[in-house]
């Protein structure tokens, strides 16, 4: 919290995104001792973390319940990561592949009780899909600001495009999916701080805030026309910033499946 340390959180493998359930990253029990092998990808601080915490497969025979988590050093000896990876957006963020090989874990590095991991994960996903959502909607504000602003500059037919119905109709939209976007993000933040359930309602305002920020940051560079496909207009930017949202921390096809089972049942 204090900053002094940056750790880093991993769960997703090269065969292994969605379906966190089919981890091939192995802890094998030694005695006193686990044996971690495997490779994560995607992994957000990867190069820079000083802490890992890391899922992994103890137990093939029980499935997901076999799945533990545990918390490793970085300068660990046996870990290594890829390079930084060139990504669409946010750039500034450091993302690599995390490799393990015989690496030592102490028994005393395990979080919770032996087959934890895999429910500590998806709880610490639900947590982190109201980040991605809040992040989403700041994403949208952003644009939103931006073109709004730019339309009162911009004349065209000799008035402001923001006269324009056409344009003032892109500008309603955004306003109101924003303020709905807000409802539905603040609502999940209150369950989560108020100790109630909150996977259902994370889901839902991370499935909302990231669609519509695609949306509209999109249609933010369309109000700026030409300026807006270049960089020093800004809005191209949060287009591509944008676009992890629908993907990290559970897909929005994932959060329709996590909305679907809460509302039919769906297996």
């Amino acid at each position: 919290a204090t900053g002094e340390k940056i750790g880093a959180f991993c769960l997703s493998e090269p065969e292994s995104g969605s379906d966190a359930t089919q981890q091939k990253t192995t802890a094998i029990d030694k005695g006193d001792h686990y044996v971690l092998n495997g490779i994560k990808n995607w992994i957000t601080n990867g190069i820079k973390a000083e802490l890992y915490v890391v899922i992994a497969q103890s137990n093939v025979e029980k499935g997901y319940k076999g799945i533990n988590a545990f918390v490793i050093e970085s300068d660990t000896e046996g870990i290594s990561t890829g390079p930084k990876e060139d990504k669409l957006g946010i750039r500034s963020s450091d993302t690599s592949s995390v490799i393990f090989q015989d690496v030592i874990i102490p028994k005393e590095n395990r979080l919770g009780p032996e087959g934890f991991g895999f429910k500590f994960a998806m709880k610490t996903l639900e947590g982190g899909r109201i980040g991605i959502a809040a992040q989403a909607l700041g994403l949208t504000e952003g644009a939103y600001e931006l073109a709004l602003e730019y339309s009162k500059q911009r004349k065209t037919f000799g008035k402001p495009i923001s006269q324009h119905q056409g344009i003032a109709f892109k500008l309603a939209e955004m306003a109101t999916d924003i303020e709905a976007a807000k409802l539905l993000v603040y609502k999940s933040a209150v369950e989560k701080d108020k100790g109630l359930p909150y996977g259902y309602s994370s889901s839902i305002a991370k499935l909302h805030a990231s669609d519509i920020a695609m949306k509209h940051t999109v249609e933010a560079v369309q109000i700026h026309g030409g300026y807006g496909y270049v960089k020093e207009y800004h809005v191209e930017r949060l287009m591509r910033d944008d676009k992890i949202t629908q993907i990290y921390e559970g897909t929005s096809e994932i959060q329709r499946l996590v909305i679907a089972r809460n509302e039919t049942g769906l297996r």
